[in-house]
C-alpha cells in the first residue's frame, strides 16, 4: 500500500465565506510517523488532491476535492503534478494527529455525497426543462405512440442545433417541444431550398436516416421553423381491413351506381333494380364514358407522381346516387418534397379528365345520336353549368331556346357527369385535388381560410342542390384535412405551375357554376317583362 491510496481523502478545505476575501492555502494535514515507518521527508506525492481552507467566523466546513470529478487531459497532468511538487516541498508538515482525521474524513465524505446528490437532482432538471415527447403534432399526421427509444436525448438536440444547424441556413433562437422531436425557431438564412438541402445533407451524415427534417412556415408569425421528428414516429398504423379489399368494396359499389345512373326507369325505386337486373345494361355505355373520365382523372395523378417519386395509396371510389361517383379518395402515403411537386400531382388529375371530358361533350354536341333520337331533355338544364351552357349555345346557337325539349346525343350528359366530377373534386377545400392545390399556390393559411369559404359556400347552395348537401358533408368528415406537412413549405412554385393550379381552380368554377344568361333575345325579352 501506498501513502496516496491510504490516506484519500484527508487533505481539508477551508474556504472563508463570510467575506468578499478569500485566502487559499495549501498545508498537507498528514503526517509520517514512525508507527507508519515514514520520515517527515518521506512524504509520497499525492497527485492531483487539491486542499483549500476557507475560514469562517465560528464554523468550519470540510469538503475533499476527489481526483476523480477532474480528468484533466493530456500535458496537463504533468505540469499540474510538477506543481505540486514545489509546493509540498516549501511548505512544512503538519503536526496534527491522525487521531484527529477521523472526524474530518467522515465530514467530508458527507459533504461530497451531499455535492454529488445536488449535481445530480441538477442535472435531472436541466432533463425536465428538454423534455420534448409532448407537444402539438405535424399537422395532418397522427403520430405513433411514442417510447423511450423514439425521444430526442439532450445530446442530439446539442448536435443538432450547434452542428446541423448553423449561420450559413438556419440560426437556431430558441426550441420547443414537438411530439417526439423539436421545433426550431430562428432565422433562415439564403434560399429556403438550398438551405434545406444543407441541412438535410448534414442531418444524415450524422444521424442516417433516423430522423427526418421538416422546414415550414409557423402559422402566428409566418415565420419559418425547423422541425425534426424521429422517422419511426411517422411510420403509418396498420389497419385490421387491407387497403385493397376496402378500396374494391367501395368500387363495386361506386360502379353499381355509375350503372343505376343511367337507367332512368331504375332511379324512382331503387330496389327494383335486383329485380330488373337486365336492365342494368342499358347503362353500360354510360358508365363506362363516365368511369372513363374518372379513371383517366387517377391516371394522371399516378403517372406525374411516379414520375416524382411520390407513393399513392388505391384509390377509394365514393358512390353517389345523384351522378354515379364523386369521384375518389386518393392517399398520399409519403412525406411530398416541396409545394411544387404536390401542385403537379393535384394538377395532373383534373387537367387529364378536364381534357378527355370536355372532348367528350363536344362530340356529343356535333355528333348526332345514333338511333335519330337520343335522349329528350328541357333545355333548361344547360343553366346548372356555366361552361357547359356557353359552349352548347355556342355550338347549337337558336336551338336552345327556353322552355323547349331538345334531342341529344347520350355522350353529351355522360361527359358532361365527368366533368362535373372533376369539377367538384377541383373545389379549393380541405384534401381534395383543389384544395392540395391552393395550398401549394398560396400556402397553408390561406388554403384553411378558402376552405372555410368553400365549406360555407356548399352549406349555403346545400339549400337548393342535393349533390351540393351530400357533397358538403362528405368533405366535412373525410375530406377537410389538414394537408400532411410537406418537407419543405417555404418555396413557392415556379410561375408557370402556378398558372396552371390557377386555370384548374377557374376551370371548375366554371363547371360547378350556374349559366345565369337567357339563350335567346326572345327569352331575354321574357325575362325582363
Amino acid at each position: 500500500m501506498n501513502l496516496a491510496a491510504s490516506s484519500r481523502g484527508n487533505f481539508g478545505v477551508l474556504s472563508q465565506c463570510s467575506s468578499s476575501r478569500c485566502s487559499l492555502q495549501f498545508q498537507p494535514l498528514v503526517v509520517a510517523t514512525s508507527s507508519l515507518g515514514f520520515g517527515q521527508r518521506g512524504i509520497t506525492r499525492r497527485k492531483k488532491e487539491l486542499k483549500l481552507f476557507r475560514v469562517q467566523r465560528k464554523r468550519e466546513t470540510f469538503c475533499r476535492a476527489n481526483d476523480t470529478q477532474t480528468e484533466p487531459d493530456g500535458n496537463n497532468d504533468e505540469e499540474s503534478g510538477e506543481e505540486d511538487k514545489e509546493a509540498l516541498a516549501d511548505e512544512p508538515p503538519s503536526q496534527t494527529p491522525p487521531t484527529e482525521l477521523v472526524p474530518e474524513a467522515t465530514v467530508v465524505n458527507e459533504a461530497v455525497g451531499s455535492n454529488e446528490e445536488n449535481k445530480a437532482q441538477f442535472s435531472s432538471q436541466d432533463g425536465d426543462k428538454l423534455e420534448v415527447s409532448t407537444g402539438s403534432p405535424l399537422p395532418g399526421v397522427n403520430p405513433l405512440q411514442l417510447d423511450e427509444s423514439m425521444r430526442l436525448p439532450k445530446e442530439t438536440i446539442d448536435i443538432l442545433k450547434d452542428q446541423v444547424f448553423g449561420f450559413d441556413t438556419f440560426f437556431v433562437t430558441s426550441q420547443e417541444p414537438y411530439e417526439g422531436g423539436v421545433l426550431f425557431k430562428g432565422n433562415l438564412r439564403g434560399q429556403p431550398a438550398k438551405s434545406y438541402e444543407k441541412i438535410k445533407t448534414r442531418l444524415e451524415n450524422k444521424f442516417g436516416d433516423q430522423y427526418k427534417l421538416f422546414l415550414l412556415s409557423n402559422p402566428e408569425d409566418d415565420k419559418p421553423v425547423a422541425v425534426v421528428v424521429p422517422r419511426r414516429s411517422l411510420e403509418p398504423e396498420t389497419t385490421a381491413v387491407p387497403e385493397w379489399f376496402a378500396a374494391g368494396s367501395f368500387g363495386l359499389v361506386a360502379l353499381f351506381t355509375l350503372f343505376l345512373r343511367n337507367v332512368p326507369a331504375l332511379q324512382s325505386d331503387l330496389l327494383s333494380a335486383f329485380d330488373n337486373l337486365e336492365l342494368l345494361k342499358d347503362g353500360l355505355p354510360g358508365a363506362l364514358v363516365t368511369a372513363l373520365v374518372l379513371g383517366v382523372h387517377e391516371l394522371g395523378h399516378v403517372l406525374v407522381a411516379s414520375s416524382l417519386g411520390i407513393k399513392l395509396g388505391v384509390p377509394f371510389f365514393v358512390p353517389s346516387w345523384q351522378i354515379g361517383s364523386f369521384g375518389a379518395i386518393t392517399r398520399i402515403k409519403n412525406i411530398v418534397p416541396k409545394r411544387e411537386d404536390l401542385l403537379k400531382v393535384a394538377a395532373a388529375g383534373p387537367l387529364a379528365g378536364f381534357a378527355l371530358g370536355f372532348v367528350l361533350f363536344l362530340v356529343g354536341l356535333v355528333v348526332p345520336p345514333s338511333d335519330g333520337i337520343g335522349v329528350v331533355v328541357d333545355s333548361s338544364v344547360f343553366h346548372e353549368s356555366f361552361l357547359v351552357g356557353g359552349i352548347a349555345k355556342l355550338l347549337l346557337g337558336d336551338v336552345l331556346k327556353e322552355g323547349t325539349s331538345i334531342s341529344l346525343n347520350p355522350l353529351v350528359i355522360w361527359a358532361w357527369a365527368g366533368l362535373l366530377i372533376n369539377g367538384i373534386n377541383s373545389i379549393p377545400a380541405g384534401e381534395l385535388d383543389g384544395g392540395r392545390i391552393a395550398f401549394a399556390i398560396w400556402g397553408r393559411k390561406a388554403s384553411t381560410r378558402l376552405t372555410g369559404a368553400s365549406i360555407a359556400l356548399l352549406g349555403l347552395s346545400a339549400l337548393f342542390s342535393d349533390v351540393a348537401f351530400y357533397w358538403v358533408v362528405l368533405i366535412f368528415f373525410l375530406q377537410r384535412g389538414p394537408i400532411a406537412p410537406l418537407a419543405e413549405e417555404i418555396t413557392e412554385p415556379e410561375e408557370k405551375f402556378v398558372y396552371l393550379g390557377i386555370f384548374v381552380l377557374f376551370l371548375s368554377l366554371l363547371v360547378c357554376l350556374p349559366y345565369p344568361f337567357a339563350f335567346t333575345v326572345e327569352d331575354a325579352m321574357m325575362t325582363g317583362l
